[in-house]
């Protein structure tokens, strides 16, 4: 087998590593192409391929991060990952620590860890990698890698997000909220929002704002049905989609240009938060982006027009 089938084989699991420390997806592609030239010049011959491989994407990822660290300190408003529609990592066995591994409230949670925290409870809590594997990646002892485990975990079941367990309940809810949301239906939308709901936007301070902390499950609805109605009357579309392993949707102008993707989070058949991503420097990976400025114009003229 040539390195390069080798590097090909291992490349989704490089990928998933890559954004869980990072929560980009292009830096994460990044990380990994960056691993691959170094696989490439490199004149070791590893024992393991997969121990190798994964301990240079962590060891880019960790000092991306701590760069990207000071970038994020500075970000307009609401920070949040850019959304990831589809993981190309798959390990039965290891299922449900993937999906909610990779879920916008957990890689938020997991933005609080130290970059180096972040990467060893990633290759240890996730991928269950062992601590000889996980120290040569971060290039620690393992008993410094045990205390850095110990400490990411109580941070992170400290405030570990919880969701709606059965995957078929949360995609027949988000259903029926995208079904009222279509709507316009306010009532419909309220019943299926928990009391305390938030929605919250991310633009980056590059596009307007669909939920800039908005509170309580009157005011959401509200919100979300005054969005719909003249978003869809301009040739708009809302198209359900997991993202970050959660219920959403990809919302596009007419000219099939996304617009943002949104996120919920589902818990005791309600919907807990919503999280908007619009920040086109973030949409890239999904698709064309759209002039998000330019919707909402069209879209406020519409609602003014009169009936």
């Amino acid at each position: 087998m040539t390195r390069i089938d080798e590097f090909q084989n291992l490349r989704s699991l490089l990928f998933a590593i890559a954004y869980r420390i990072l929560g980009s997806v292009s830096e994460a592609e990044d990380a990994v192409q960056e691993t691959w030239l170094r696989y490439e010049a490199s004149a070791t011959e590893p024992t393991s391929i997969k121990a190798f491989l994964s301990a240079i994407v962590t060891r880019i990822s960790i000092d991306v991060l701590r760069s990207a660290r000071v970038r994020r300190e500075e970000y307009v408003g609401q920070w949040f990952p850019e959304p990831l529609l589809d993981d190309p990592y798959d390990d039965p066995e290891r299922a449900a620590e993937l999906a909610d591994s990779v879920s916008m409230a957990a890689l938020l949670l997991l933005e609080r860890l130290s970059p180096l925290e972040r990467a060893v409870f990633v290759l240890r809590e996730v991928f269950a990698f062992d601590f000889a594997e996980i120290a040569s990646a971060v290039g620690r002892s393992e008993t410094a890698c045990r205390q850095l485990a110990v400490r990411a975990r109580q941070h992170m079941d400290a405030g570990r997000p919880r969701f709606e367990a059965d995957r078929g309940e949360r995609e027949k809810l988000a259903e029926r909220f995208f079904g009222a949301f279509r709507q316009g239906d306010v009532d419909g939308l309220r019943e299926l929002l928990a009391a305390d709901v938030q929605m919250i936007g991310d633009s980056g301070g590059k596009a307007p704002q669909w939920g800039s902390s908005i509170l309580g499950a009157e005011k959401v609805a509200r919100m979300l049905a005054a969005i719909a109605v003249p978003f869809l009357q301009i040739g708009g579309t809302v198209a359900p989609q997991e993202v970050n392993g959660q219920a959403g949707a990809i919302f596009r102008d007419r000219d099939n240009k996304v617009v943002n993707a949104l996120v919920l989070d589902i818990l005791d058949g309600q919907i807990q938060t919503i999280r908007s991503v619009i920040n086109p420097d973030k949409l890239g990976h999904v698709g064309p982006v759209a002039d998000a400025w330019a919707v909402v114009r069209e879209a406020t003229a519409v609602r003014r027009l009169p009936n």
